[in-house]
């Protein structure tokens, strides 16, 4: 399959911003830049709502622990995202090629997903917001960089995506003592404000 590639890169983006992907490719399509983007995401009602949604995660996704939630709420958002405009770019008759670019774009999706939502939990264990907002600007300069460089280039973009793929899965590996402190912190304070509307004193310690 000729698209895999670029299949490969959005699945990728997709998981770390998908309403971006959405966004890029709409609009690198409905200017004519490229043919390889399928009418469905060039409409405007779509690249609207694309847009309204990636002005939200690019407020929401510099917040400490707010970027947690807003992963958290995403889970499920963004492989399918990412499978959809897999299967969109490969093309809309339901053959198994179509199934099987969903099933690329979804799981590359769900994986970089993954190491984006691990990575924001061990950097909230800072209690500086400057390293979010760090991480977050080059996170969607990464996704505009790498989607557009995918559609002119789209076996050297996906070479990097897999590369940046691998090397945060291992990056994930070793911030796991961080990811498991956050999580002991966000049970604790749920924890406490149970007891507080319970009337009761938080355990000691």
């Amino acid at each position: 399959m000729s698209v895999l590639p670029l299949v490969f890169t959005s699945g990728w983006a997709s998981g770390i911003n998908a309403y971006a992907v959405v966004l890029l490719l709409g609009v690198f399509g409905a200017t004519g830049l490229t043919d390889d983007v399928p009418a469905s995401l060039q409409r405007t009602d779509v690249l609207v709502v694309a847009g309204v949604l990636f002005l939200c995660e690019a407020v929401a996704d510099k917040i400490p622990y707010v970027d947690s939630v807003w992963d958290a709420a995403h889970t499920v958002i963004r492989p399918v995202s990412g499978a959809v405009v897999g299967a969109l770019l490969a093309g809309q008759s339901g053959s198994l090629s179509d199934l099987a670019a969903g099933a690329v774009g979804g799981s590359t999706a769900l994986l970089s997903h993954f190491v984006k939502a691990g990575t924001r939990m061990a950097i909230n264990t800072s209690p500086e917001p400057f390293s979010n907002i760090v991480m977050s600007t080059a996170e969607d300069l990464g996704v505009g960089g790498l989607v557009t460089f995918a559609l002119f280039y789209p076996e050297v973009a996906a070479v990097i995506a897999g590369v940046l793929l691998l090397l945060g899965l291992v990056i994930l590996l070793f911030l796991a003592h961080r990811i498991r402190r956050f999580l002991r912190r966000r049970a604790q304070r749920r924890e406490e404000k149970r007891l507080a509307g319970a009337g009761l004193a938080p355990p000691p310690g």
